[in-house]
């Protein structure tokens, strides 16, 4: 099965709400692989590789995220596979 790299960013309440440690859950799900990370502006940066379908239910849940979140909206942009081998949180 064809691999992608999809990065999403998300924008809203999205950080101190498990958000990243959520992603890491549903990506591992998913069978995805990659990372979340906050950035210094307030947005959560997740980039996830691994078979389309999963990517779009990825990007489904990033639409939401946690129940303690409330996301804004989201960007997202295909790019090149990186070769991710596990999903993990960046701090």
């Amino acid at each position: 099965m064809a691999q992608e790299h999809r990065t999403f960013r998300i924008h809203g309440h999205v950080q101190g709400v498990f958000f990243r440690q959520s992603a890491k859950q549903e990506a591992r799900l998913l069978g995805l692989t990659g990372y979340a990370r906050n950035n210094e502006d307030s947005t959560v940066t997740i980039e996830a590789e691994g078979p389309a379908e999963a990517l779009d239910k990825l990007a489904a849940w990033c639409q939401h995220g946690p129940s303690t979140a409330r996301v804004e909206r989201v960007e997202e942009k295909v790019g090149e596979v990186q070769g991710y081998t596990e999903f993990e949180v960046q701090r």
